[in-house]
């Protein structure tokens, strides 16, 4: 690693670890997190969603995009049946990617070209994986798997590229002199797996979110049948984005 790109790295996790700059609109992520931590009360939790249509109208989707697949057989039509139904984890899972995506279509070029096209495979991915679900579903395999668990965590397959760009693209901005593009791009290819991993815990997501992502990329493995990283990790083999790719005998 260059002396720059040592810099660049400092740099950049001090601004990944920086929560109200990564995400933004804090305003309802702060208190609905409070409220599912607290197990508060499912109205108090449709006051906080409702109060950004946005959100709520972002949840009640989220929330049938698995049903669109397949998986669910009744569609929510309120957005109370959706929270019941997703649950706490995936509720502020959704929430928090909302607003990351927000924040993500304030950068300026060339930053918010390449944060796109990061977030469109993110949704291609999960379309795959709640497709792939399906597939092991309907193959009559005893497998007990949430499929909004399976959707929530492939929102975040490639996190760690996401937040590294951001997080350079704010550098960047308050920067006298602009730092090539080319530095950041070493420093994701070469610092994939730490700067995920450190994004996660900086950025105060669950424990099970960043502990099925490193079994999605096949950086820890696991006995359990019904892991929703082992089914997010078929997708991203098959595309090739693995931090950790599989052995040629897998």
């Amino acid at each position: 690693m260059t002396y720059l790109e040592q810099q660049v790295l400092t740099q950049v996790k001090a601004i990944i670890g920086n929560e109200e700059q990564v995400i933004g609109r804090r305003g309802i992520l702060i208190p609905l997190k409070k409220a599912l931590i607290n197990e508060a009360d499912i109205r108090v939790l449709i006051d906080i969603v409702s109060s950004d249509p946005a959100l709520a109208a972002h949840l009640l989707w989220r929330s049938n995009t698995a049903q669109a697949g397949g998986i669910i057989s009744t569609k929510n039509r309120s957005i109370k049946d959706a929270l019941i139904r997703l649950g706490q984890v995936n509720i502020y899972r959704y929430a928090f990617s909302f607003y990351l995506k927000e924040r993500l279509d304030e950068l300026k070029e060339p930053y918010s070209k390449l944060v796109k096209g990061y977030w469109t495979l993110t949704e291609n991915i999960a379309v795959d994986a709640v497709q792939h679900l399906r597939d092991i579903e309907e193959s009559d395999q005893p497998i007990d798997i949430d499929a909004d668990e399976v959707q929530t965590l492939a929102l975040f397959s490639v996190f760690g590229q996401v937040i590294t760009l951001s997080a350079f693209a704010f550098l960047n901005a308050a920067s006298e002199k602009a730092i090539a593009l080319q530095v950041i791009k070493n420093l994701i290819d070469t610092q994939q797996q730490s700067l995920s991993i450190e994004a996660f815990e900086a950025l105060g997501l669950d424990d099970d979110l960043r502990n099925e992502f490193m079994v999605a990329h096949n950086i820890n493995q696991t006995d359990n049948p019904n892991s929703a990283g082992m089914v997010l990790r078929h997708v991203l083999a098959k595309r090739n984005v693995l931090i950790n790719p599989l052995a040629e005998c897998e």
